[in-house]
């Protein structure tokens, strides 16, 4: 089908204007520029041997292959890992339907028509009068607003950086889930420790409180020794359900990090056989690149920055485009063959005179929202600076406490031992060995705790400083979104 002549150079005419009125066009509100950022040159507690380990899957350091396959299982069947993978696919969808604003709308319509009127007195005279008459029309529509402001593409451009600050959540969503899995994990294996110590040191006091009861009873020793060894099998006694609460309580958390209903976990190396990993490298300034947190900060920064200019562009008039081309015939039969053709074509303006508050309320909010975001931007950042030497200064000084602590475990073996030797040589009472072996028994379960705490820490130095390390994680999840193109945000007119 072709348009008459008349239609087609009016139409070429409209098509010409439109152009200039784009040529001339702009993008209102201000385009991001990032804020500067004030960073410390190094951190705080950075050890001397760091090595670059940030862009490695760390956990493998700790040789266990239960814990490797326990955060696979947990990349591939977390929830939370699902529901962020679909809050991408939502944003990018969010992306797709405002970017379309930017082109025509193109349709179809049609419609059918039977209706009956009276009859005039000249009917009788014209044979074969159609009454009842029909008719018929069917045509193609097309609407297109011209963003001479850049109000949609500054739409584009927030919903761009939403796509990206969403994937950003993601990856963060990522980078938790494998710190909590190792972590937890680690704790398990820690109260492991701990139970293994207790149920020992309980069956060293029941032979005590055995061997008691039977000189007690031959008139070798007295009651009050006796009741000394039930209290202190009673107290380590009353450790145990403590830590098997603390057990199971773990197991189950795990277990729904990993993707399974709350049930028993599979144990690797103990506590004591894990290797501890190696410190990663990093400078401060480093972080704003491979901290999801901090990208989704700057992400959401872009596109508040953005809905300024989309908001001042309300101020302007809005110009719209409506086209028509169809047929129309009273014969259903002949409606796409017969003679009768109908278009149009029109163009509308629209603006705002007097909104009372209406356009410049909405400015306001916009710029607000940018200077909240601005401020979360550089409170991100100094949070992730903290958390890096908090992490740092955490791994060192428990470095420090368990060396402390392992000595302090020896020397009370020491003095339990000779306390005990003391005792059955005649040469010092009871309570000796009493008070010696209440003081090794809660140092054992801190030597187990601090052991764990301190492979806890170096998961936390990993957690703070991002790295590579979480796009090879994230790879393990099966179900990357895949992220947008550069371009689909529209580069600006300007």
């Amino acid at each position: 089908m072709r348009l008459p002549a008349a239609g087609a150079t009016e139409m070429r005419r409209v098509g010409a204007a439109a152009l200039l009125l784009l040529v001339a066009g702009c993008t209102l509100g201000p385009d991001y520029q990032r804020p500067p950022v004030t960073s410390p040159q190094a951190f705080q507690y950075a050890p001397q041997d760091a090595a670059q380990t940030a862009d490695t899957l760390w956990w493998q350091q700790f040789q266990d292959p239960v814990l490797d396959q326990l955060i696979e299982e947990a990349l591939k069947h977390n929830t939370n890992v699902q529901i962020a993978a679909a809050n991408v696919e939502q944003a990018a969808a969010v992306l797709t339907q405002t970017r379309s604003q930017l082109f025509p709308t193109i349709g179809y319509g049609a419609g059918a028509q039977r209706e009956r009127s009276t009859e005039p007195a000249f009917a009788a005279l014209i044979p074969n009068y159609p009454n009842p008459s029909s008719a018929y029309q069917a045509a193609l529509q097309a609407s297109w607003e011209l963003d001479l402001w850049g109000r949609i593409r500054r739409q584009s451009e927030a919903a761009y950086a939403n796509v990206l600050a969403t994937d950003e959540a993601r990856r963060g969503v990522i980078l938790t889930l494998v710190a909590n899995v190792a972590n937890s994990y680690l704790q398990l294996r820690g109260l492991d420790a701990q139970l293994d110590v207790a149920k020992k040191t309980l069956q060293t006091y029941k032979e005590s409180v055995d061997l008691f009861t039977l000189q007690f009873q031959y008139g070798q020793v007295s009651m009050m020794n006796v009741a000394q060894a039930q209290s202190q099998y009673e107290t380590a006694a009353a450790q145990i359900p403590l830590i098997e609460q603390q057990i199971e309580q773990t197991q189950n958390s795990l277990a729904v990090l990993i993707g399974r209903d709350p049930g028993p976990i599979l144990r690797g190396k103990s506590v004591y056989d894990l290797r501890l990993p190696q410190v990663p490298a990093g400078v401060p300034s480093s972080l704003l690149e491979r901290r999801p947190d901090l990208l989704q900060a700057e992400q959401q920064l872009i596109a508040a920055n953005a809905q300024i200019g989309a908001a001042k562009a309300l101020y302007f008039p809005t110009i719209s485009l409506t086209g028509a081309f169809g047929s129309v015939s009273s014969d259903l039969s002949k409606l796409f063959s017969g003679p009768a053709k109908v278009w149009s074509y029109a163009g509308t303006v629209a603006g705002p005179i007097f909104s009372f508050g209406a356009v410049s309320g909405q400015v306001a909010q916009a710029e607000s929202q940018q200077q909240a975001a601005l401020l979360n931007y550089q409170l991100s950042i100094r949070n992730a600076f903290a958390d890096v030497d908090n992490a740092l200064v955490a791994n060192s000084k428990l470095r420090e406490q368990l060396d402390a602590q392992v000595k302090l475990v020896a020397a009370l073996q020491q003095y339990s031992d000779l306390a005990r030797m003391q005792y059955d040589g005649g040469y010092a009472p009871y309570s000796t060995v009493l008070q010696a072996e209440q003081a090794l028994f809660p140092a054992q379960l801190n030597l187990a705790a601090v052991r764990a705490q301190l492979f806890a820490s170096a998961v936390n130095i990993y957690k703070s400083m991002g790295g590579g390390w979480v796009t090879l994680a994230d790879r393990q999840t099966g179900s990357t979104p895949p992220a947008p193109p550069a371009s689909a945000l529209p580069p600006p007119l300007f």
